[in-house]
């Protein structure tokens, strides 16, 4: 009998892949049957009403074509101008800071805290206070709540306040978490959403602005649509950005908030699991929240080695997993290790850096079932 290719070659398991829900196609047919193909539409409405209710406070949300297009509109309304410095989390994707380069403006790099991986509140009030010294005030600060994890939300707004500055708070990877019951999204002057496919849910491609104004939302939209002035004619009296999102990706937007309670709960599950494998191993760390007060979402499930204790690198544990077709990646490399952020300002220690040398992402998400679980587990098993 033939050797089937799968016997040869074992699926791919991936670090976050999309999961449809199953009703995705009905609101993209019905985008096709009424011709709504364009980046308006009920799907669009339906899409911001479904985030506004999901996010349980008095905001405001206007669907982007990117979590990175809510941020530069972000900068934008919050007045961020060339010259400029906006303050920002080193430890996060680098779409949390280009767009401040895009306005000309310059990034000042925090480092995190060991708590939450976030922004540290220390390192932030030292980098505020030398940048005011130096004839800078910081025209914003940009908190991000990495894998899922709401960062210090009350220590950082005290700080904000304190200095009256305004935050662009950068919640594309926390959709579904809380801190102190109030939802991630919601606690920045205007934030930012992401429906990448790797996120806990997908548009395919797409983002959101979230504001607590109506006029913020209002004038995210007209950005967003190329800036049209309201007249008969096309007419433009400031720079605008092709950054709505489409009804059609709406549609699958709509769909995917059906679930997304769901993926939240199969995305901690996948969480525990990992916590059941490392259980009586402690050279490894799962990341978790550090009390009651947080709930995350566990977009992405990430472990530290203690390389001394296991007598293995995090490097090693990675190359492992790939050999069997399992996906895995190293923590955010931060900003200010990154090439072409090296020269810019940076205050902290070295926590970020020490986590990205030491830390992993591990398969999260919430469509791996109990044959890809039983892959990962064996591999760790043979590993250790």
């Amino acid at each position: 009998m033939g050797t089937k290719i799968e016997d040869i070659l074992k699926t791919k398991i991936w670090l976050s892949s999309p999961h449809m829900g199953g009703n995705e196609q009905n609101y993209v047919k019905e985008a096709f049957d009424t011709n709504w193909v364009a980046p308006l539409g009920p799907n669009v409405t339906g899409f911001e009403q479904d985030l506004e209710k999901f996010l349980n406070e008095d905001v405001h949300i206007a669907a982007l074509s990117s979590g990175t297009a809510a941020l530069h509109l972000g900068l934008i309304l919050l007045g961020v101008k060339a010259g400029d410095e906006v303050i920002c989390q080193s430890f996060t994707f680098s779409a949390s800071a280009n767009p401040i380069v895009y306005l000309g403006a310059t990034p000042v790099f925090i480092d995190s805290e060991i708590e939450t991986w976030n922004m540290c509140p220390v390192a932030l009030e030292d980098a505020i206070k030398d940048r005011i010294s130096k004839g800078k005030t910081p025209k914003a600060i940009i908190p991000v709540h990495l894998y899922g994890m709401p960062y210090k939300a009350d220590e950082i707004r005290s700080i904000a306040n304190k200095y009256n500055i305004p935050i662009l708070e950068d919640s594309a990877e926390a959709l579904g978490s809380h801190y102190k019951g109030k939802m991630c999204g919601t606690f920045g002057d205007i934030a930012a959403l992401s429906f990448n496919g790797n996120k806990i849910i997908t548009t395919s491609g797409g983002g959101a602005l979230v504001s607590h104004s109506k006029e913020i939302k209002e004038k995210a939209v007209f950005l967003a649509t190329q800036a049209r002035d309201n007249a008969p004619h096309y007419q433009h009296s400031e720079i605008g950005y092709n950054y709505r999102l489409s009804n059609i990706s709406a549609g699958i937007g709509r769909g995917q908030m059906e679930v997304l309670q769901k993926h939240i709960n199969l995305r901690r599950e996948m969480h525990d699991f990992y916590k059941s494998i490392f259980k009586d191993n402690d050279a490894i760390t799962v990341f978790q929240e550090p009390n009651s007060d947080y709930f995350s979402n566990h977009w992405l499930s990430c472990i530290t080695i203690n390389s001394d204790k296991l007598g293995k690198s995090r490097e090693e544990i990675r190359l492992e997993l790939e050999k069997e077709n399992i996906e895995s990646r190293p923590l955010w490399k931060p900003m200010h290790l990154q090439p072409i952020f090296k020269d810019y300002p940076y205050y902290g220690g070295k926590i970020s850096e020490t986590l990205f040398e030491t830390g992993l992402c591990l398969p999260s998400g919430s469509n791996l079932n109990n044959d890809d679980k039983n892959r990962i587990k064996e591999v760790f098993q043979r590993f250790f």
